[in-house]
């Protein structure tokens, strides 16, 4: 299994649109994890946000599906620079 963890800055006063933006982004996106998708903001800084996707059988099917939905939802309308992506397996685990 694969965990995702998507991590970028929003525009402080489009926080509202952004919320619900990235809560119907984590709906569809539920179905691909094991457990219920996660957004966090940074404890310092309330405009660095992070997703996290938790035991993701499927990583492609799941790529695939995450960048449609980013289009569709156009959750570039709301970040400062570039949505960061990464992934991580439990250690020992063999990853393709």
């Amino acid at each position: 299994m694969k965990h995702v963890y998507v991590y970028y800055r929003i525009v402080p006063a489009q926080e509202a649109m952004a919320a619900d933006r990235i809560g119907a982004l984590q709906g569809l996106m539920a179905r691909h994890c094991s457990q219920p998708p996660r957004r966090l903001c940074r404890c310092d800084d309330p405009a660095l946000w992070m997703e996290v996707y938790a035991e993701i059988a499927d990583h492609a099917a799941f790529m695939a599906a995450l960048d449609a939905a980013v289009l569709s939802l156009d959750c570039a309308a709301f970040t400062l620079g570039e949505r960061h992506l990464e992934c991580f397996s439990p250690a020992g685990s063999v990853s393709s």
